[in-house]
């Protein structure tokens, strides 16, 4: 894993999660933290997709 591929994962996790990490309330926090870590181990499974910019999108 490198530090861009966990910078996009983290910007992509839910608002509230991010949010949540940041309130005074401990279980809302707990809850957050889970979440997020979830939201990272779920995406670190899959495929790393790297978009072609000259390649044409075409319909199915």
């Amino acid at each position: 894993m490198d530090r861009d591929r966990l910078s996009l994962i983290l910007q992509s996790a839910p608002a509230w999660v991010r949010l949540g990490l940041t309130v005074p309330d401990p279980r809302l926090r707990e809850r957050a933290a889970d979440a997020l870590a979830a939201t990272i181990v779920e995406r670190l499974d899959e495929p790393i997709r790297i978009e072609d910019r000259n390649q044409l999108v075409l319909p199915l």
